[in-house]
């Protein structure tokens, strides 16, 4: 079989599905890698690269969706809202897709996917188990977010982070709050000890106070307590308003005493709940920064704005998104990795083997011979059952 690799086409984007050091081992399970040429050019992974490795260049992107039995991508229709629909027309039946799909951003988008009879796998949907481990991509683009968060706050903070004893005095270190201590929140923490930043961290899960420790922060508790704080697969579930109303007012002393403030807090498929107000970032010290890794869902901040960097009342509130592609080379080699796990384990022989008893391949399948497969998204959206 034939793994496709096209260039990806949202505006900016800098990753790649596959590189080089990957095609060795599809090709021990006999899988080929057909790449679109310059797909990987701007990751830091040339033609000639994937053409030593025993990868095959073609011209084009309608020759790499011509050729490919299973197409892989990083932003596929549905994550890719800009330029991702063209897309479609070169989808044939029975062909695989697999990438971030957003599953739960449009229903239109999921069943004009279901219309072309592909087999579209959203790596969104992976479950959060021991035996998927290796193939979460969530959790490594996460990685990658939290970290550059805290390196462009620094970069925006006009203070050191770190303490320093110098001949003209000591400079006490950067304060550093991160809200949300999934995957990119831990990841925020440990950079941001790394530059010598005293950190706290706050989460409505009590489970993850050990492990903020264990990086060297310091666990914000607050006299409230979340009901169900986290579901069957460890993620925050969503909180009714009154809860965050509560939480707000607590943190709002924690937030006025932080030099920088990074919040990561997502509920899939729900706009991000609003963790900092605006009258929380007037009692800020000016030249503060607020990093909003959920700008792209609305935001935890009131003031952000997706995509844009705003100054007000001398905060700096930076809303950019997809931070992973902003450190391409090492984001794609960790996607890749997850792409590859996952392959091997949908393929026997070569051969695409799609066994719904497996729970991983059952949660992932998006659609399937023109209709929207996955039960979570039928039940999402109210798709009646297939």
């Amino acid at each position: 079989m034939i793994v496709g690799v096209p260039k990806e086409s949202f505006p900016g984007e800098r990753r790649v599905a596959l590189v080089p050091s990957v095609i060795a081992n599809l090709a021990k399970a006999g899988l080929e890698v057909a790449i679109e040429s310059g797909a990987g050019v701007e990751a830091g992974y040339p033609d000639a690269a994937y053409a030593e490795k025993g990868g095959k260049v073609l011209p084009n992107r309608a020759a790499v969706f011509s050729t490919a039995d299973i197409v892989v991508q990083v932003l596929c229709y549905g994550s890719n809202d800009k330029t991702g629909k063209a897309d479609v027309a070169l989808m044939r039946r029975d062909q695989a897709l697999i990438g971030f799909l957003r599953p739960m951003g449009s229903r239109e988008i999921v069943q004009e996917l279901a219309g072309t009879g592909v087999s579209a796998f959203a790596v969104e949907l992976m479950p959060r188990t021991t035996r998927a481990q290796s193939m979460d991509a969530l959790s490594s683009m996460a990685t990658a977010s939290g970290y550059k968060a805290v390196l462009i706050a620094s970069d925006m903070l006009p203070r050191f982070f770190p303490m320093l004893t110098t001949a003209a005095g000591t400079i006490t270190p950067a304060r550093v709050l991160v809200i949300g201590a999934g995957v990119a929140g831990l990841q925020a923490i440990a950079t941001a000890r790394r530059l010598g930043a005293v950190v706290s961290a706050y989460d409505l899960r009590p489970a993850v106070k050990e492990q903020v420790q264990s990086l060297g922060g310091r666990f914000v508790e607050l006299p409230i307590e979340a009901k169900d704080a986290q579901d069957a697969g460890g993620y925050a579930r969503a909180q009714d308003e009154a809860f965050y109303a509560r939480q707000r007012e607590l943190l709002g002393r924690v937030v006025a005493e932080s030099d920088v403030v990074i919040t990561t807090a997502v509920v899939p498929g729900q706009k991000a709940p609003v963790l900092v107000t605006a009258e929380m970032v007037r009692g800020m010290a000016p030249g503060s920064v607020i990093v909003d890794l959920a700008a792209e869902r609305g935001g935890n901040c009131e003031l952000t704005k997706s995509e844009e960097t705003i100054v007000t009342n001398g905060v700096n509130i930076i809303g950019r998104i997809n931070l992973a592609s902003t450190v391409p080379y090492h984001a794609s080699q960790l996607y890749a990795r997850n792409l590859t796990n996952f392959l091997l384990h949908l393929t026997k022989k070569g051969q695409l083997e799609i066994n719904l008893q497996d729970d991983i391949i059952r949660e992932t399948l998006l659609t399937r011979g023109g209709q929207v497969a996955s039960a979570r998204v039928r039940e999402f959206f109210k798709i009646p059952g297939q």
